[in-house]
């Protein structure tokens, strides 16, 4: 039985590393079968949980219930844990795509002057990345003044004013 956990263990692996090296192959395998969780690296650390830490207990001589339910309980909890990681690491961070809905009430600085009867330019912090866009103000505002938007104009553009706090 010893030998056969190993082994095991040991396809898990081997799938591991597919699984890193060309991770949609075995993921293409494993679409509609289960959750989002069931993906090949979660499938590739329970079979390597389940198979060493099986392999382990038998070494001590345990019988083949524990053996099997130790390997089963260290696969679960290593496979649940790695879908969790490719699942966080697949969505990405919290950055997303900046939209201009959420534009409104960001402060930024004016790069360009913005004149009272045209467009200048400001830089926002929108989403963890600076955006340059576009602004129009009800007063001219020369480089460097701090500016809160106001309202969003078209996708590429704002009003500002000048920000007094």
């Amino acid at each position: 039985m010893q030998a056969t956990l190993l082994v095991v263990g040991g396809i898990g692996i081997l799938l591991l590393l597919v699984s890193l090296l060309a991770g949609d192959v075995v993921d293409g395998f494993l679409d509609g079968v289960g959750p989002d969780l069931l993906s090949g690296l979660a499938v590739a650390g329970f079979l390597a949980a389940f198979g060493f830490v099986g392999a382990l207990v038998a070494d001590t001589g345990a019988s083949s219930a524990v053996t099997l339910l130790s390997g089963l309980v260290a696969g679960a909890v290593v496979g649940v844990g790695a879908g969790q990681a490719s699942k966080r690491l697949m969505r990405g961070g919290d950055e997303s795509n900046v939209s201009s809905r959420g534009l409104v009430g960001l402060r930024g600085t004016v790069v360009e002057p913005v004149p009272a009867d045209g467009f200048g330019m400001v830089n926002v912090v929108a989403a963890g990345h600076i955006t340059r866009l576009n602004a129009r103000a009800d007063e001219p505002l020369p480089s460097g003044t701090a500016v809160v938007v106001t309202s969003v104009l078209s996708p590429t553009s704002v009003r500002v004013a000048r920000n007094e706090g």
